[in-house]
């Protein structure tokens, strides 16, 4: 995942092209195959067995590793050699731009001090985002200490999904507390119980199709009922997940049938609301999540 935040850097830049840092994602997508698909390619799992433990991953928030190794399809000696073939993503980084003459090794440095301050980046925030490792990513981004940590449990399993139904593109930008929020088209779906929650997705076009088709696994080309409901349908699978993860600590939600809006959709509230901006490649989701207040919603909306 460093090679998406540092290579955006770059091109903001000006040191790549957008094409360049399209080609050092893909170069990077590439060299770091999902852990299922590895396993096939090397015969440790049959293309059943990987695509059980994918499905499995929609009813339960563990790793893929995890999950195999629990199915008995893996071992943990397997899980480590398969980890280690993924690669160092930071390492990757680094060698793709000298490869192609991007950056020498001394520019890269350079840039990569200059990324650090810019961004103001600590040393342990630049440590997390090189390890690649998810759950360490996400902190850096939800800092703002007005978060409830209830809410930074939502975000990090939100960004999991992301990467694990959507693409492993992913790549975040600080949580901000906003008031208000509006878009043409959105996806929500409230939850209730201990605590209630609304949860939005929305974002440009391209970013929201691509969900709506990777999900969905089918091609959807215009904003309609059929891409709105598929992005539905990953919000209720990713909030199903998080309600059972709190159930295991004795917190009882129950989830409300997701909601689609089209038309000018506008949401405000008094109460905390928090948008997270979450890029795949060049293009922006939006992560919009309301907790405890009474919410307003003014749209065209049917549930799904």
């Amino acid at each position: 995942m460093f090679g998406n935040y540092f290579g955006k850097y770059l091109q903001e830049k000006g040191v790549l092209t957008e094409k360049q840092y399209e080609d050092l994602l893909d170069e990077l997508t590439e060299a770091r195959l999902r852990l299922g698909t590895l396993a096939v390619l090397n015969g440790m799992m049959t293309n059943e067995q990987a695509d059980e433990v994918n499905q499995l991953q929609k009813l339960q928030d563990r790793r893929f590793g995890d999950i195999a190794t629990e199915k008995g399809y893996l071992t943990d000696e397997q899980v480590g050699a398969l980890l280690r073939m993924q690669g160092d993503q930071y390492l990757l980084c680094i060698q793709v731009l000298t490869d192609h003459d991007y950056l020498s090794l001394g520019e890269i440095q350079k840039y990569i001090n200059s990324f650090k301050r810019e961004e103001r980046f600590s040393a342990l925030d630049l440590e997390a985002l090189k390890s690649g490792d998810l759950d360490k990513i996400v902190p850096v981004f939800t800092k703002e200490a007005s978060i409830p940590p209830v809410m930074k449990d939502y975000m990090a399993l939100m960004a999991r999904n992301v990467v694990r139904f959507i693409s492993g593109d992913l790549r975040l930008k600080a949580a901000q507390r906003i008031n208000d929020y509006s878009n043409s088209y959105m996806a929500t779906q409230e939850m209730s119980g201990e605590f209630k929650l609304l949860v939005g997705l929305s974002g440009d076009k391209d970013a929201f199709l691509q969900a709506a088709s990777t999900f969905g696994q089918e091609e959807f080309t215009e904003i309609n009922e059929d891409s709105l409901d598929s992005v539905c349908e990953f919000i209720n699978c990713s909030n199903g997940l998080y309600a059972s993860k709190m159930s295991e600590d004795d917190v009882e939600l129950e989830l409300m049938p997701p909601v689609m809006h089209t038309g000018e959709v506008k949401l405000w509230t008094d109460g905390p609301m928090y948008l997270v901006p979450m890029y795949i490649g060049n293009r922006r989701l939006e992560l919009v999540i309301c907790l405890e207040s009474k919410w307003h919603l003014s749209d065209a909306a049917e549930r799904v």
